[in-house]
């Protein structure tokens, strides 16, 4: 198999039009009155917001920015509401400062020296809103993460990746920068730098030490289990580089599963005991 960019490439039409039916779909079947999702002014959230206000309408769709004043970015907000506008979708501002404070005083062995814990606790206090805003409004939460960071685990459990539906899971990052040029983002927003959010400064391929350009390829060639000598020689990089996107992406396997149960019982649920919502 060969590993140039093209490989990467998609009918992007199409894609939008099972992306919109599927969200469209699961909202009706739902028996939701619309969608809640984060806005962060990134481009994962912003294509993930266009795309709900396509498939259902935009004034049934609320994007929720979150800002906190140690990551407080006025260029988000702006992106923020860039999206919002174009694609006619509600927005609310809440500022969730007071309430991170609060569980940095309240939490007995709290370390403001460890920021990934503290940062764990801003991605999962920003779900406790969306889901507050789904719980009160019928409505169900629209996830933003893509493939590639999923796959490489590069999210918090139980936070960022938390959500009833993901409709670009399994997009990897450079085919979600090319859906939302197709969907009329300005090249510079589709191309803006990946972050979190969780701490300043922090971006996310300075994180995972790759651009996304050559990790897509690896991630494809490893998904379709291509060996790691014959994508480092497809990509021209080192094998051990590759060797390390792939330890990275099996240690981290638990992050993308639910909790297991023990077996004990005929059918297990969310192992042998899964039911298709639609039919019951």
């Amino acid at each position: 198999m060969k590993l140039p960019p093209s490989v990467l490439e998609l009918d992007l039409p199409e894609v939008e039009k099972k992306i919109r039916r599927f969200i469209k779909e699961y909202v009706e079947k739902a028996g939701a009155d619309g969608i809640v999702l984060g806005l962060s002014g990134g481009i994962d959230s912003g294509t993930v917001a266009a795309l709900s206000s396509l498939a259902i309408g935009g004034e049934r769709v609320i994007g929720l920015m979150l800002p906190e004043k140690e990551t407080y970015n006025s260029k988000d907000i702006d992106d923020a509401k860039f999206v919002a506008e174009k694609f006619g979708l509600k927005t609310q501002i809440c500022d969730i400062t007071t309430v991170l404070e609060s569980f940095y005083k309240t939490i007995p062995i709290f370390d403001q020296a460890d920021k990934l814990c503290k940062g764990n606790i801003k991605a999962r206090t920003r779900m406790i809103y969306l889901y507050y805003y789904a719980n009160k409004l019928n409505r169900i939460v629209c996830g933003s993460s893509d493939k590639s960071e999923t796959m490489m685990g590069y999210f918090t459990k139980w936070g960022d990746v938390a959500a009833d539906i993901s409709p670009i899971m399994d997009l990897y990052k450079t085919q979600v920068r090319k859906l939302a040029e197709h969907l009329g983002f300005p090249a510079e927003l589709a191309a803006k730098p990946s972050t979190p959010a969780l701490w300043p400064n922090q971006l996310a391929e300075t994180e995972l030490g790759i651009k996304y350009e050559t990790l897509d390829l690896i991630l494809y060639g490893l998904e379709r289990f291509m060996t790691t000598e014959e994508i480092a020689q497809q990509l021209s990089v080192e094998k051990a580089f590759v060797e390390e996107v792939k330890s990275r992406w099996l240690a981290i396997e638990h992050k993308r599963r639910m909790p297991l149960a023990t077996k004990i019982e005929y059918r297990t649920v969310g192992a042998d005991f899964r039911l298709p919502r639609h039919k019951y």
